[in-house]
């Protein structure tokens, strides 16, 4: 009986040991605990996998915005006729290019036709100031012989010559209005020598520009405050913008921009900031901001929608990492570090800007350390326990 009991306490002893062991943690578990996971090269290959070293990085913050293409205020010009006339003729349409001094129309410059008659009308009376003052000087003459011989009164010399006088006058005061009318005829591009023929007035371009605005049609009178044409040089535009206020700080005058037109994808504008706005919309709490662009090639066509990217204020250099790197580990941030051919350390970093991609790494990485920057997510799921590749 005794040996029975001691027997039995030896069971119940080892029984109480075996509990007591601490299980063998699975392999996963114990990669996950480390913060190693191992991935074979096949593998890697397969998902895509790709290694850069950590660089340090100019970072640069863009603002990105949107907005349109716009001719520049000062390059654009309203074309209207020199003259009240009618149209004969519209040589140029909306669309159109045109060079400096190119005829748009040609009108019946009804005006210079009635500068032409008052032209015609004051050389004839002209002519007869001259034809009166020829008489009028035979007449002082003969009262001057007569009042020297005491034939005539002295009154009668004087009184002619005050005539003769005033009628000079009025022959002076003629050929100034001659003169005046003349000139004007002169400026709608008709010589005074020949009064009869009809003035037809060119309207031309003032400078090299495009047709944005036609309102004009053959028989129609205008006058010299219609606006006929409008012209716009874009060999410079605007890229007018709206930016939110909560942005505005950020930007400044004089500032480069860069512009995007999906016409050409890959090709970039450069600009400048020029103008940005006092006041807001009070709908949309936005203000306009203007870059002014070069289009010598005229590529950028009016009207065109545009993205544009604005360089902030924040700009240095740091470590950086692509934003497909960072992933997340309950409530860490971790980059995949290469430690060996298929093996990987999950390193806990602190993240802080990410500025068009790029993240900038604040603790946690060396430059130069490999970091996994496509295929990161793969490596999370196996720490994580599920399949690879499963998303």
């Amino acid at each position: 009986m005794r040996d029975v009991l001691m027997v039995g306490a030896i069971c119940l002893v080892l029984a109480s040991c075996s509990k007591t062991k601490p299980e063998e943690l699975p392999e996963r578990e114990k990669k996950a605990a480390s913060g190693l996971v191992t991935m074979e090269p096949a593998a890697q290959q397969h998902v895509g996998m790709k290694i850069s070293p950590a660089k340090m990085t100019q970072l640069t913050e863009y603002l990105q915005v949107t907005g349109t293409v716009q001719p520049v205020d000062s390059r654009v010009s309203q074309v209207r006729a020199p003259a009240r006339g009618r149209l004969l003729e519209v040589r140029a349409k909306v669309g159109d290019r045109v060079r400096a001094g190119q005829e748009l129309a040609r009108i019946d410059n009804l005006e210079a036709g009635e500068l032409t008659a008052q032209l015609s009308s004051a050389r004839a009376e002209l002519q007869r100031y001259r034809v009166l003052l020829a008489a009028q000087s035979k007449q002082v003459d003969r009262n001057q012989k007569l009042s020297d011989i005491g034939a005539a009164p002295l009154k009668d010399y004087e009184q002619s010559r005050a005539e003769f006088q005033a009628l000079e006058d009025s022959q002076r005061s003629h050929e100034a209005v001659i003169a005046g009318l003349a000139a004007r005829l002169r400026r709608f591009g008709k010589s005074d020598s020949d009064p009869t023929v009809a003035v037809v007035t060119a309207i031309t371009a003032p400078f090299n520009g495009i047709i944005t605005k036609a309102v004009t049609a053959p028989g129609e009178l205008v006058e010299p405050s219609t606006d006929l044409f409008t012209v716009a040089d874009i060999s410079r535009v605007w890229v007018q913008a709206e930016v939110y206020e909560k942005d505005l700080g950020r930007l400044q005058v004089g500032q480069s921009a860069i512009i995007h037109v999906d016409t050409y994808p890959d090709e970039r504008f450069a600009g400048k900031v020029t103008y940005i706005s006092d006041a807001l919309d009070p709908q949309t709490r936005t203000a306009k901001v203007r870059c002014e662009v070069a289009n010598d090639r005229i590529r950028l066509k009016l009207d065109m929608f545009a993205t544009v990217q604005l360089p902030t204020t924040f700009s240095r250099q740091a470590i950086a990492v692509p934003v497909g790197a960072l992933q997340q580990l309950e409530t860490k941030t971790v980059v995949f570090v290469q430690r060996g051919a298929a093996q990987f350390e999950a390193r806990e970093i602190t993240p802080g800007k990410n500025v068009n991609g790029q993240v900038e790494v604040l603790a946690g990485l060396r430059e130069g350390e490999p970091v996994v920057i496509v295929g990161a997510f793969h490596l999370k799921s196996i720490i994580a326990g599920k399949d690879l590749g499963e998303e």
